[in-house]
Order: C-alpha cells, then sequence, then structure tokens
C-alpha cells in the first residue's frame, strides 16, 4: 500500500519535473484541496527512483533551460549560462537530482574557489536557480553565499590611444561599431541588436530594443558626428533600408577579428565594455552630470533628484549630450 501524507497547512508546490513538492518531501499527484478539507498526497519512493525514470542529463538540462526562458524570464545568454554549468555539475557527481545533497555542491564549487568572483558569481546563479526555483529544493543551496567582488579602480585609454587603435582596424564595419560604442555608452549586445529604425540619423538618436529578460535597462542615447558619419556611409551602401533589418548582427565575429589584429598591431588592449566605460568617464570630464551619463549609459538613476526631479525627456538629454560636445578620434 502506498503511504499517504496530510498536508495540512502547507499547499503543495509542483517543481520542474511535475512531481509536488511540501517541505523537503516529494509526492504523487492525488487529490488536494483548500481551506480545510483534507490534503492526500501519495509520497514518493525515492529510493526506487532511477534517473532513466525522469530523463537523461540533456532532457532535465533543457526542461530547466525552458523554465529559465518562460517561466523566470531570463535572456537567451543567461540560459545558456545556466544551462552549461548544470550540464558540468551532473556530469560530474553523476547523480539524479533528487540524490544530490549540498555536500555535492560544495565539492563541486570547492573546485572554483580561487577562480575569479564573476565566474563563482554565475555557477552559484545557476545552481541557485535549478535547485531552489526549478526542482524546489532551497535547502541544498541556502547555505551558499556569493563572493564579494573587490573594487578595482578604472584606467581608461586615452583619445591619442583611441586614435591608434581605431585606425589599426583597417575595416569599415568594425570602424563603424567603434565608434558607435564609444560615441553612444552602449553595451555591445546592444549595439549588435540595433536595426536600421533604431537609428534617427537626422537627429543622430539612438533608441536601442529592452532584452528579452528586461535585466538591462535602455534609454535613449546619440550619435556623435563622427559616428553619424560613418553610419550614414553604412546606411547609403545597403542594398535594403527595411526599419527591421539588423544593422551589426551578423558582424559579431568580424568585429573580434578586427579588434584583435588591432591589439596585434598597436599593443593597446580595447574591448566594446572599455568604450562604454571611456566613453561614462570622458562624459564626466566634459562636465555631464552623472544623472545623464547614467541616462545614456541606460543604468538606473541612483539618487532621489535623479529618480523624481530630472527631466529626462528626449529634447533636454540631446541637449546635454549635444553641449558636451564629445569627440572620440584626436
Amino acid at each position: 500500500m502506498v503511504p499517504t501524507y496530510s498536508a495540512r497547512g502547507s499547499r503543495p508546490v509542483q517543481n520542474g519535473l511535475g512531481e509536488y513538492v511540501v517541505g523537503r518531501e516529494r509526492f504523487e499527484l492525488s487529490t488536494f484541496c483548500v481551506s480545510g478539507i483534507p490534503e492526500t498526497l501519495m509520497k514518493r519512493d525515492n529510493s526506487r527512483t532511477e534517473l532513466s525514470e525522469i530523463e537523461d542529463v540533456d532532457q532535465i538540462v533543457n526542461a530547466f533551460g525552458d523554465f529559465c526562458r518562460i517561466d523566470m524570464h531570463r535572456s537567451d545568454r543567461t540560459v545558456e549560462n545556466n544551462s552549461y554549468w548544470i550540464r558540468r555539475f551532473f556530469n560530474s557527481v553523476k547523480k539524479n537530482p533528487r540524490e544530490v545533497s549540498d555536500q555535492d555542491v560544495r565539492e563541486y564549487l570547492r573546485r572554483y574557489r580561487d577562480s575569479p568572483a564573476n565566474t563563482y558569481a554565475n555557477i552559484l546563479k545557476a545552481f541557485k536557480a535549478f535547485f531552489r526555483d526549478f526542482m524546489r529544493m532551497p535547502w541544498i543551496v541556502e547555505s551558499f553565499r556569493f563572493p564579494n567582488r573587490p573594487f578595482h579602480p578604472k584606467t581608461v585609454p586615452s583619445k591619442e590611444q583611441l586614435s591608434r587603435f581605431y585606425y589599426a582596424l583597417n575595416d569599415s564595419i568594425a570602424e563603424t561599431m567603434f565608434l558607435v560604442l564609444a560615441s553612444t555608452g552602449l553595451r555591445k549586445n546592444e549595439v549588435l541588436s540595433l536595426r536600421i529604425g533604431d537609428i534617427d540619423l537626422e537627429k543622430r538618436t539612438v533608441i536601442p530594443r529592452k532584452g528579452y529578460d528586461g535585466a538591462k535597462n535602455t534609454w535613449i542615447t546619440f550619435l556623435n558626428e563622427e559616428a553619424a558619419q560613418t553610419v550614414g556611409k553604412y546606411l547609403a551602401s545597403l542594398r535594403e533600408s527595411n526599419p527591421e533589418n539588423d544593422l551589426f548582427k551578423k558582424f559579431e565575429t568580424r568585429l573580434k577579428r578586427a579588434f584583435k589584429k588591432a591589439y596585434q598591431k598597436t599593443g593597446i588592449h580595447i574591448t566594446a565594455q572599455l568604450l562604454r566605460e571611456w566613453f561614462a568617464c570622458e562624459m564626466g570630464k566634459l562636465g555631464v552630470p552623472d544623472r545623464y551619463v547614467d541616462a545614456f549609459c541606460g543604468r538606473v538613476p541612483r539618487s532621489v533628484l535623479a529618480r523624481h526631479y530630472t527631466d529626462f525627456s528626449p529634447e533636454r538629454l540631446k541637449e546635454v549630450y549635444d553641449k558636451a560636445g564629445l569627440r572620440v578620434l584626436d
């Protein structure tokens, strides 16, 4: 006879494998009710559960990926990262998800103790999403804390270094993307996802599309005169001008190769992230208040003044941007 469990005062929740969970116990679906009527759930016999009964590792990871993408509304990049680390974990421990203990997680994380803080944090984020949210087994990961991320003062390149690097690119597409990155303060993925209709060359406005997961904010930013000229030439060379057509999405690999070659020629290390940091620092040097720099970069306003008493209209932002007179190249 299958044992039963009366879950008085607790509502069962369903995990990603279709089981109903009350506390640390898992049950087969039977009948339960609301408001005082006795609930009855059939308890799972975990000792008889084999990995083949539920799915192989790939199926589990695929189900977890769908959960992250749909239920948790995460971006494709986050889904890929979470799935990568969960797959590596189960290929290492070779256990059924229900049989994993906090000690298994501890032993796995021990390998990355001396890794960069961001790497360790990304692994732990994946574990918390899988065990706490997907499997409804929060006790497996509740004792683990994220590492402190030490502050490292930023060192940004000079205009002279930017110019040397730019002229070493020797690739018109890479040069255009370089100037867009440096003059807008956008993230690399935001530039790669731009479409023709996101740019108004006459007003030099750029309105990037908001990411699928909403994790990153997007505002309105602008091209300086240098970038506007190169973007204009690039647009004039296109055969089609459909506003929904991608501008740079297919050029990610080309950009990486051009940046690598420019580094080999000049010895100057520049990345898309470094151009974003340069933009923020340069606008600050030009007297632009932090709250407007944050707006151009798509960051949430931090102060009460910025949140509630600052005009962030497109007209005001363009006035601030143009007054700064930003130039990237010497």
